[in-house]
């Protein structure tokens, strides 16, 4: 276990005498230094460090915006060494995980956060239609122009509200797709996800769950090989005997009967799916044949 001290300055004219030396004193084993603005999430030090991080230790900060400029990337920083099994210490600030008020501190930020961005999304609505009842028509010219750094800029904002929106749901598909990919398929761990956390919440579908993981991929918050192509599924002999023995029992049962059948009893289809086609259960159904274990 060790102390990691992070410290921080946005231009090369700065220095960061003050920070090492409070970090030092502090008790950190050693420490990262990094020249870089705060609005960048992509610091290499600080992804290294990430990366190199380990259960049980601590990254130390002097102050949170050394480390973060916004609580939403500071939750997501803290979010990845939660996930590792690491702690999070701000010697200005009383934000410190290992410790239960500094957790409860954690929180109020997190909700501070939500409520920014619902005050934000009503202040842009509210904008564009006090715009729309005075005749103006709302947009940006350069983006119109298809300005090539406007569309960047757009491009941006939509990915980092694309990760708030899947950071703050990670604890409903972040374990699956851990535990399930890439020996499953997508739709076998959406199928989990949505059944281990229903409605209220937004169904997840095999597309938004990828597309997750590869987010988190990209940050370097998630194994890249679950994004590597699930193993054919092979046809199951148990699900050819089970087919066999609805046969047996209900000679006239149908195709369609006995797809709505293995769906009720939670069956996977051949392909990993929650949904049996009739194709499906023929294919089953001819190799209960084959197998003699119907006529």
């Amino acid at each position: 276990m060790a102390m990691i001290g992070y410290a921080r300055v946005s231009t090369v004219g700065q220095t960061l005498e003050g920070q090492v030396a409070a970090l030092n004193e502090a008790g950190a084993d050693y420490v990262v230094e990094e020249t870089g603005s705060g609005g960048d999430r992509d610091r290499p030090a600080l992804r290294k460090l990430l990366q190199r991080i380990k259960r049980g230790d601590v990254l130390l900060v002097v102050r949170i915006d050394r480390l973060a400029r916004s609580v939403a990337h500071l939750l997501e920083v803290i979010e990845e060494l939660d996930s590792k099994g690491a702690g999070f210490r701000s010697l200005g600030d009383p934000v410190d995980t290992t410790t239960a008020q500094g957790k409860f501190t954690l929180q109020i930020l997190g909700a501070v956060a939500e409520l920014e961005r619902a005050l934000i999304r009503e202040r842009t609505i509210a904008g564009l239609e006090t715009a729309r009842r005075a005749g103006r028509v709302g947009g940006n010219p350069k983006l119109k122009a298809r300005d090539p750094e406007a569309l960047k800029a757009v491009a941006r904002a939509r990915d980092d509200q694309f990760f708030d929106e899947i950071n703050a749901k990670a604890d409903e598909w972040l374990p699956a797709v851990r535990r399930l990919r890439p020996d499953k398929s997508w739709q076998a761990v959406a199928d989990t996800i949505n059944r281990q956390h229903p409605a209220p919440s937004k169904p997840w579908s095999p597309d938004r769950v990828k597309r997750a993981a590869r987010r988190f991929v990209k940050d370097g918050m998630l194994d890249a090989a679950v994004m590597s192509r699930a193993p054919k599924a092979q046809t199951s002999d148990r699900l050819a005997a089970i087919v066999a023995a609805m046969v047996k029992a209900n000679p006239k049962i149908t195709l369609r009967e006995i797809a709505h059948a293995l769906e009720q009893m939670r069956e996977r289809s051949p392909s990993g799916g929650a949904q049996w086609s009739v194709s499906s259960v023929k294919m089953l159904k001819d190799r209960a044949v084959r197998m003699g274990l119907i006529g």
